[in-house]
């Protein structure tokens, strides 16, 4: 039998459940998920390999109107994804109102197979799935469309068996025991970067970025030092809380995280850092780690 490979893009909207669908694909929590929109950033790979074949999942931001230099970043990520794929998942959800032009413009860059992801669907009734159905049935005639909970697990056996189904021969593009393309460093940061937006509210998640600035491996212990960006000094304030206890309590959950995944226990220290407008800015966008 043959070896399959390809690059499977995961794109739709900001909240769609992306990153909830990529980690139940994956089988690992690869992208970090909060209620807040926009909370991926960057494309993060997941990697699912069988003796046959190799499937490379692309986690992608959501599809918004860039306002800034990071959301500028954030979209060429998306259009990379989809000039690279073999495959394209789009995930939409149960509330979106249709309004998906700038996602479908997106699109007209690829040939690819597409399959359409009707998610949160535990959270609709019959009728309204077939609406869906049928709406984009007529809107795009897809490949496939699925009704699935992302969430719940449902459907998610019958999309890998599409991926298999759907991926080209080729050999694999990565060792066959990798999980992702990104190091620890970046998981750590990005931690980090999930107690943010899950503890801070308005627009303080949006105004910070997080820097691991050492990351030393112990045979029992990690220690990691961070950096939380924000631009202004009033932020920082926020970020520390009185007597420093929001950064107190985002530290812990953090390291709660990290000791999870990494299966270590951890050592974390994080200081605040003011970089004014960093988010306009390309050069300290560049330096953190985002493409042009």
């Amino acid at each position: 039998m043959a070896h399959q490979a390809g690059f499977v893009s995961i794109i739709g909207k900001p909240n769609a459940g992306k990153s909830t669908l990529m980690n139940a694909l994956v089988g690992e929590k690869m992208s970090i998920i909060t209620p807040k929109a926009q909370t991926t950033r960057h494309r993060i790979l997941g990697i699912v390999n069988d003796e046959n074949y190799q499937i490379v999942f692309s986690d992608t931001p959501g599809v918004i109107k860039p306002h800034y230099a990071l959301h500028e970043s954030m979209m060429h990520q998306v259009d990379g994804s989809i000039v690279d794929a073999d495959l394209i998942l789009l995930v939409t959800d149960i509330y979106e109102e249709y309004d998906e032009a700038d996602v479908l413009k997106k699109l007209e860059r690829s040939s690819a197979p597409l399959a359409i992801l009707i998610n949160k669907i535990d959270q609709s009734d019959e009728e309204t799935v077939k609406k869906k159905v049928e709406f984009w049935k007529e809107k795009l005639n897809p490949k496939a469309i699925f009704a699935i909970s992302a969430l719940h697990g449902h459907n998610i056996k019958a999309i890998m068996d599409f991926v298999i189904e759907n991926l080209p021969e080729h050999a694999a593009y990565y060792e066959k025991d990798a999980l992702t393309d990104r190091n620890d460093r970046f998981f750590a940061s990005e931690m980090i970067r999930e107690q943010v937006f899950k503890q801070y509210k308005k627009e303080i998640p949006y105004s910070t970025e997080v820097i691991v600035t050492a990351f030393i491996e112990g045979e029992k212990l990690y220690r990691i030092s961070a950096e939380i960006i924000v631009e202004r000094e009033s932020q920082k304030n926020i970020i520390i809380g009185k007597g420093g206890e929001m950064l107190k309590i985002t530290g812990t959950y953090a390291r709660r995280s990290m000791e999870d995944f990494f299966q270590r226990k951890i050592f974390l220290e994080m200081f605040v850092k003011v970089i004014p407008d960093w988010r306009t800015k390309k050069n300290y966008l560049k330096q953190f780690g985002y493409e042009g």
